[in-house]
């Protein structure tokens, strides 16, 4: 029998066959670890838990020249980019190293940067609990500790804004990819693109193949079009943000209330640590300056004092307060 390129929908309920089998192992294996070790250890070593669930399951399968359940379901096999061999252990390997491990490590790194630039000053005030020196969490934080404690205030700003950028941006990569999997049909995972590793099916050719080719193609096409909105969306967005931050930062320098204000009746802004200026009451009743809570709202809306969710447009500008 001969064989032929694996379409749109065999690859995707390949992957959801997959992703199946991979939460019932994932579950199984939590349920096992919390029973032994306790329910504080667990929690403590839940996504090392599920990372090594992953790990076993395309290292008994993929990495050791076997189909998916998924892969079987549906009856694909994995060939090279020239489809006339499987993959090499190399290229398998490589596959669910960035499958499995890249996208762990990824969140970790970026939650250990925003848990230290979110509030670094208040961060430093409190004493840290005690870390295993062997876990790969407390080397990330140090390692970020490090970095963090050698910026600047307007340093740490920009950082903040770049990791949130970031996110944003991983979250467009990861559907721009889709759209493109649904026009092209092939690499319906990032990871087994950057591999090279494509499926052949072991069937007859089916004459439905190209209309359901034809429906993703037009899926993909419509996936792009959203996309492409959304990008202008946000990027109409940063741009008003920017200029209505550059008006403001004018407006600020030409105002002639300045605060001038001296003596211990002189309030403070905790995020500048200076005279607040043109006083800003956030829902929960703290005062900052205007500047300085919008700033802080663009990356994280919260209040930095109590940590109580808000939304920008609940600030209350006070007028005649300094």
């Amino acid at each position: 029998m001969s064989l032929a390129a694996a379409n749109q929908s065999q690859l995707i309920r390949s992957s959801q066959k997959d992703e199946f089998y991979r939460t019932f192992l994932r579950n199984s294996t939590n349920e096992a670890v919390q029973t032994v070790a306790g329910s504080r250890r667990w929690l403590d070593w839940r996504r090392e838990v599920e990372l090594l669930s992953d790990l076993a399951y395309y290292g008994l399968t993929t990495f050791s020249g076997y189909q998916t359940l998924g892969e079987e379901y549906v009856n694909i096999v994995q060939v090279d980019p020239t489809e006339r061999r499987v993959p090499s252990r190399a290229r398998r390997g490589l596959f669910v190293l960035l499958h499995a491990y890249f996208p762990y490590l990824v969140d970790k790194v970026l939650v250990c940067l925003e848990n230290q630039l979110e509030s670094g000053q208040e961060r430093r005030r409190r004493r840290a609990a005690p870390e295993r020196w062997w876990s790969l969490e407390s080397w990330l934080r140090r390692g970020t500790q490090r970095a963090v404690g050698q910026l600047s205030e307007p340093q740490r700003g920009a950082c903040a804004a770049a990791v949130s950028v970031l996110h944003q941006g991983l979250t467009l990569l990861r559907r721009l990819h889709a759209a493109v999997f649904y026009i092209s049909g092939s690499f319906y995972h990032l990871s087994k693109r950057a591999a090279g590793i494509r499926y052949l099916r072991v069937a007859a050719l089916s004459r439905d193949d190209g209309t359901i080719r034809s429906s993703y193609r037009l899926l993909g096409t419509l996936s792009l079009l959203q996309l492409l909105a959304t990008v202008c969306l946000q990027f109409n967005s940063f741009r008003q943000k920017q200029r209505a931050r550059q008006e403001w930062k004018l407006y600020r320098s030409l105002s002639p209330q300045r605060a001038h204000t001296s003596g211990p009746a002189a309030a403070s802004c905790i995020l500048c640590l200076e005279d607040r200026r043109h006083s800003t009451c956030t829902p929960c009743g703290h005062l900052f300056c205007w500047e300085c809570i919008t700033e802080w709202c663009n990356t994280k809306a919260e209040c930095p004092l109590c940590r109580e969710k808000l939304q920008p447009h609940r600030l209350v500008y006070l007028r005649n307060l300094g």
